[in-house]
């Protein structure tokens, strides 16, 4: 710490500037009108007090040695930062732009001020690595006789393959769809996360390396037995793919989508790639069910396809301004906070409830307010197609989470509903057939601390194995598993393991 009355004389934290709203909507570009070094930086950074005991890394996953690489960047002393920063985390362009930052809401500062800017940190460092070419390929000094398949390339996967190709070993990633990157590639929003960022990244991967298999699928393209069969150890790391439905009346109805049907499209077609499933929201109601991340990024999405209007619904009522009681610092508290789509249109309606489908004209639709009991007797129109939806206001209940309230029934018009409402566990219909591995009780593939599963030789990491979780959490699992393999097939590991299979965070935000 240059200047221990730094956040005394700083008082004020400062975000990137974003572009304007009614230029951004009309394309799918950063939604920053600032990016690299701003002139600002470095006194953000001198804010960090360089605390005796460094709340904001405990609660940061990864383990990033966020005080140093703060004075670093407070000296502008980029390769140093880097070198820092790349200790612990793979992917900080990542980080750096869509973790919700679990490290700011630890943050001492935090209690009194607004937290210190340590996401920001992390993207200007990266972006100034990159820009001053200070990022370079890490091939291991020697190879080892050993091979690892890795299936999946989302964060877990990629952190995983990159840890043990610097360890010497043959590592191949399989990736069922057209390009590497899983989650980040096709499941984020292009203006939240341009995916030229992960392209480098791959060739830095390969330079070192790695070699990369699409358009190959797991079970189907080649059985996971001769997988395992071909290989000293494989890495499960297939994600937290299977959504959770809504099984209301009506749900047959053509139109209503899972967000992660709609939301690779819209990126595909950005990059000129056939959509699968042809999903668009021009001049349509949209309705979306679920208001995490993903339905804000369906939102952002909508908008930019050219919606007529959009209305997310959640059952949670509105988070709170202000850290409430029960959760206390350092722990991630849950408070209201605009993201950027958000700011750019649509309408939140909260502590609502979904009750039925309603695939009927705007005669049928009134039947439906005046008359409760109608959610099972819908008339769909002549397409079987998708007009509304039918909800209800939702309060604290005694005898469960949520009452409903009598009389706030309504119907919602809707040509386009996207549900985005969580996952359930990974897609394991291929890989119980043909390499048995114990589930959990959650349908997640079971593993012990050393992230092995029932079968010998075969590994899981990331949301396949903890449930749907963070990008952070991925690749510190990623990180993690690459040590435990790297410790079976060697008997000893110098790769470092940030936390075990069974670390859980204090509070996992949505």
């Amino acid at each position: 710490m240059g200047d221990p009355r730094g956040f005394l004389k700083v008082r004020t934290r400062r975000e990137l500037a974003e572009r304007p709203v009614e230029e951004r909507i009309k394309d799918w570009l950063d939604v920053h009108a600032e990016s690299g070094l701003q002139p600002w930086a470095t006194e953000q950074a001198a804010r960090c007090m360089d605390c005796g005991t460094p709340f904001c890394m405990t609660g940061c996953p990864l383990g990033n040695i966020i005080p140093e690489f703060n004075d670093l960047v407070r000296q502008e002393k980029w390769e140093d930062a880097y070198n820092r920063l790349s200790t612990t985390n793979n992917f900080p362009e990542v980080t750096g732009r869509i973790c919700p930052a679990l490290c700011e809401k630890a943050c001492v500062l935090g209690i009194h001020q607004p937290p210190t800017m340590i996401k920001l940190d992390e993207q200007t460092i990266i972006d100034q690595a990159w820009d001053l070419d200070i990022v370079k390929p890490m091939p291991p000094q020697r190879l080892t006789d050993q091979t690892v398949a890795v299936v999946g390339s989302g964060p877990a996967g990629l952190a995983c393959a990159q840890q043990l190709t610097r360890a010497g070993h043959t590592v191949v990633v399989y990736e069922r769809d057209d390009a590497i990157g899983g989650l980040m590639r096709y499941g984020i929003p292009n203006f939240k996360l341009d995916k030229r960022l992960i392209d480098r990244r791959i060739k830095q991967m390969e330079a070192e390396g790695t070699r990369f298999r699409t358009g190959v699928e797991i079970g189907k393209d080649i059985s996971w037995d001769d997988l395992r069969d071909r290989y000293d150890a494989v890495v499960v790391a297939i994600g937290s793919t299977v959504p959770r439905d809504m099984k209301i009346p009506g749900r047959e109805l053509k139109g209503i989508h899972f967000a992660m049907e709609f939301l690779p499209d819209a990126t595909r077609r950005v990059y000129g790639v056939k959509p699968v499933h042809d999903i668009n929201a021009k001049d349509k109601h949209v309705i979306i069910i679920g208001g995490g991340d993903t339905g804000s990024d369906c939102l952002g999405t909508s908008i930019r396809q050219g919606a007529k209007d959009v209305t997310v619904l959640q059952i949670m009522p509105k988070e709170p301004d202000e850290r409430p009681d029960n959760q206390p610092w350092p722990t991630f508290a849950r408070l209201y906070q605009k993201t950027s789509s958000m700011e750019e249109g649509g309408t939140y309606v909260y502590s609502t409830d979904s009750v039925n489908f309603v695939g009927s004209d705007e005669e049928q639709a009134r039947v439906h307010i005046e008359d409760s009991t109608a959610s099972e007797g819908f008339v769909a129109d002549e397409n079987g197609h998708v007009t509304g939806l039918k909800v209800v206001d939702v309060a604290p209940g005694e005898n469960g989470p949520f009452t409903r309230q009598p009389g706030t029934e309504r119907v919602l018009p809707a040509d386009l509903v996207l549900i985005s409402v969580g996952f359930l566990h990974p897609d394991t219909s291929t890989l119980l057939d043909q390499l048995p591995v114990e589930l959990d009780k959650r349908g997640n593939v079971a593993r012990n601390d050393k992230f092995a599963t029932s079968q010998d030789g075969v590994f899981v990491a990331g949301d396949a194995g903890r449930g749907q979780s963070l990008v952070v959490w991925a690749i510190s699992e990623g990180r993690s598993c690459a040590a435990a393999v790297d410790e079976y097939l060697t008997g000893v590991t110098e790769l470092p393991a940030p936390i075990t299979a069974s670390q859980r965070p204090m509070m996992l935000p949505r």
